[in-house]
């Protein structure tokens, strides 16, 4: 099946031969130089993957991202940020929006196919893996069907991401995950993409589940789930 890329960048000098370099690869691109027609583009034509840079015009990088996750029908479509500098506070509010991955302006081309292709071959894998499993630990209940997690009576409001890495602690209660180990088990082979960014989900995490120590960071090592702190808070 040939996957259907959005491409929303309002510099022509690079979304035209971004394009041409997609299409030659046999992606379907499509093409959006503000948020407004980039947002239409994603609810008419449902992209596999939308490449999407902070600063346009209409609405902004982080607005679109934003109303991305929070629609349910567009909520699973992977991001790959474009970002104008190496700006950390920016990479860090775009992954916690829910964007899956992204790419410091100038970039090579070479180096941008192949994040493309390792977020579309994780979510091809994750879509081969998403069964009826329940995992429940405690009060925590992970529920792949339903694609959410509960503690208590309480819904996390977790990315897709979020939702997996979660789920890989959950399915091994107790059990260290190396970074490594976290990454490729919950996310799949080309972890390398985002294993900068794997503290960043975490903190995110244990937000979101409002018991930090639910997570423990196991110093020098990675994290574990800690069951014994599995219980909702009344």
């Amino acid at each position: 099946m040939q996957r259907k890329i959005l491409l929303i960048e309002d510099e022509h000098d690079i979304s035209e031969p971004l394009a041409y370099s997609l299409t030659s690869k046999g992606y379907d691109v499509l093409l959006a130089d503000d948020g407004l027609v980039g947002m239409d583009l994603i609810r008419r034509r449902r992209p596999h993957l939308v490449i999407l840079d902070l600063m346009i015009p209409g609405l902004d990088g982080f607005e679109v991202c934003r109303r991305m996750k929070a629609d349910t029908t567009c909520r699973s479509i992977p991001i790959i940020m474009l970002t104008a500098k190496d700006d950390q506070t920016d990479i860090v509010l775009g992954l916690g929006l829910g964007a899956d991955d992204y790419v410091t302006k100038p970039f090579s081309t070479r180096e941008l196919l192949a994040r493309i292709a390792a977020v579309l071959k994780r979510g091809k894998l994750q879509d081969e893996l998403e069964d009826s499993q329940r995992i429940e630990v405690g009060d925590l209940v992970v529920d792949s069907e339903r694609f959410e997690a509960r503690l208590g009576e309480r819904r996390l409001s977790l990315t897709a991401t979020e939702f997996r890495i979660l789920r890989c602690l959950a399915a091994s209660p107790d059990c260290v995950f190396t970074r490594d180990n976290l990454l490729n088990n919950s996310i799949g082979e080309a972890a390398f993409v985002i294993d900068r960014n794997i503290d960043v989900h975490i903190r995110s995490i244990r937000k979101k589940l409002e018991q930090p120590e639910l997570i423990r960071t196991v110093r020098g090592v990675g994290y574990r789930l800690d069951t014994s702190k599995a219980v909702a808070r009344n």
